[in-house]
């Protein structure tokens, strides 16, 4: 039998977790593999990365899915186990379990149409028909949903995060990007003053000639900060004398809020739950690259004319 796609391995997959217990994937990925018959030559098959089998990428990307339906939950970093939710669908003893079927329950679409950061513009990614796109627009359509997917998967694990955990990332965060000068010197500064709405301080620049203060709330994605937690941290500012300020949320802001600090002086930057895991994906915090794609084309300059052969004895 030939590696089954993702989707075929949904359903299969639930009903492995059906006992109600904690499972790691890896158990899954054995059980499966099992159950689909699936040679040891098959099992071990390499993405064309080389970086990671093919079924164990597939299974784990079913588990992705399930899971953003909530079909199932994970207790845990690399373990799963079935909700009450993917009870009741087992129940019902359906053919088949994929996208289509998933596309019923509110999470999913949420997942499935996230909104992006711009300004007046939210677009939706959409399931697009691969087949109609050339080979460049394909290739730029699966990384962005690729990119989504790792986008939601990490602020969970940001949510799930404890309280010193998430003021280590904030840390680690701003001196990748380039602020604190190093990962002592604003492990020094951020967490100092705890006071007056503060949760931090740290360096603009490496020689500290301008100073950013920093307000980090871990919240629950569905408890928005509104404009008096704003106004209480630009009031500290002012109390500081401050000109710059970030306030970080795993959380999002309301309108109100955003409006606030578009009128305001000092200036306050803004971040959302959407855009801190972003902003950890581009600069690689919490993350790790599996496979690394080169596009090439034709070196058109390399074919002139001076490198040409000029007649056929240059052949000989």
């Amino acid at each position: 039998m030939s590696i089954p796609d993702f989707q075929t391995i949904m359903l299969p997959l639930l009903e492995f977790a059906s006992d109600n217990e904690v499972h790691h994937i890896h158990e899954a990925v054995d059980h499966l593999a099992e159950e689909f018959n699936l040679s040891e030559e098959e099992i071990s098959e390499l993405l064309p990365s080389g970086q990671q089998p093919i079924f164990y990428n597939r299974v784990g990307w079913a588990r992705t899915y399930l899971k953003k339906a909530k079909l199932l939950s994970d207790p845990e970093r690399g373990y799963f186990k079935i909700t009450d939710r993917g009870i009741e669908v087992l129940q019902k003893r359906l053919d088949r379990v994929d996208m289509k079927y998933l596309r019923q329950f509110p999470e999913f679409i949420k997942f499935r149409e996230p909104q992006q950061n711009d300004v007046n513009k939210k677009k939706k990614i959409e399931e697009t028909d691969l087949e109609e796109l050339t080979p460049e627009e394909a290739l730029e359509e699966t990384y962005q949903r690729i990119r989504q997917d790792l986008n939601e998967e990490l602020l969970e694990y940001v949510l799930n995060s404890t309280p010193g955990f998430f003021e280590k990332l904030v840390i680690e965060l701003l001196v990748r990007m380039g602020y604190g000068g190093s990962q002592r010197n604003a492990a020094r500064a951020v967490g100092r003053s705890g006071d007056e709405g503060i949760d931090g301080i740290i360096d603009e620049d490496r020689l500290g000639l301008e100073t950013v203060y920093v307000q980090a709330k871990k919240w629950d994605p569905n408890s928005p900060v509104g404009r008096p937690d704003v106004q209480k941290f630009v009031g500290a500012l002012h109390g500081k004398r401050a000109r710059k300020g970030v306030f970080i949320t795993t959380s999002k802001f309301t309108r109100e809020a955003r409006e606030y600090v578009d009128m305001i002086d000092p200036k306050v930057v803004l971040i959302n739950g959407e855009r801190l895991s972003n902003l950890m994906i581009d600069h690689g915090i919490g993350v790790s690259t599996r496979s690394i794609y080169e596009i090439k084309g034709v070196d058109t300059d390399y074919f002139g004319e001076s490198h040409l052969p000029k007649d056929k004895s240059d052949f000989e």
